[in-house]
């Protein structure tokens, strides 16, 4: 009986997985398209842990909420300023994947934020802090808006699409701009027999 219920199980993970969409930076120069939505993503660890790699954000996955298509974004940084490309709608912050050397781990959200119109939208910077490596590891997100990191985001992201130069950027943040969730692991985990393994968070 186990079997067929793991392998539905299985299907529907694979299915879930591959109907993302990977976002990478928008391309160079005039094919440039609007809007823009740029911010940056910042990994914290809130407490010591015994794993020799410090976390850093692997991935996050956005939903637009009216056309339910998924987007994956990668960062794989601890600190890494990111720039999309997003048509205009409602997005809803929903994964929040980290790594630290081998081991992963995955987060869910609910956080909306709206992306107008407007051929730039700033989003701040989007917090993430994450506890020590223990039983119900939890990860807090928080959204920062400051206009003093705007200002050099916009001013970098004009430096690299110039044909944004002079645009000003609308602001959106995060609804609620504060959330926890718990952390649980995910593959691929270090290749270890089950019965050698302490840790299942």
């Amino acid at each position: 009986m186990r079997g067929p219920i793991l392998l539905t199980l299985l299907v529907g993970n694979l299915s879930v997985a591959g109907c993302a969409t990977e976002l990478s930076a928008p391309p160079e120069g005039d094919e440039l398209r609007s809007p823009v939505v740029f911010g940056r993503a910042v990994t914290v660890l809130l407490g010591p842990s015994h794993r020799r790699y410090e976390p850093n954000v692997r991935l996050f996955e956005l939903l637009n909420r009216r056309t339910n298509e998924r987007y994956t974004v990668e960062i794989g940084s601890k600190n890494q300023a990111f720039v999309l490309q997003l048509p205009a709608g409602t997005y809803e912050l929903t994964r929040v994947q980290i790594s630290e050397g081998p081991f992963m781990s995955m987060a869910d959200f609910g956080s909306a934020f709206e992306v107008g119109p407007l051929p730039l939208t700033y989003v701040g910077t989007w917090r993430f802090g994450i506890d020590s490596p223990r039983y119900g590891r939890m990860m807090v997100m928080s959204v920062v808006q400051d206009d003093q990191e705007q200002a050099e985001a916009v001013r970098q992201v004009a430096a690299q699409y110039p044909t944004l130069s002079g645009q000003l950027p609308a602001r959106a943040t995060l609804i609620p701009n504060e959330a926890e969730s718990r952390l649980y692991e995910v593959m691929p985990y270090p290749r270890y027999l089950p019965y050698f393994r302490r840790h299942w968070w």
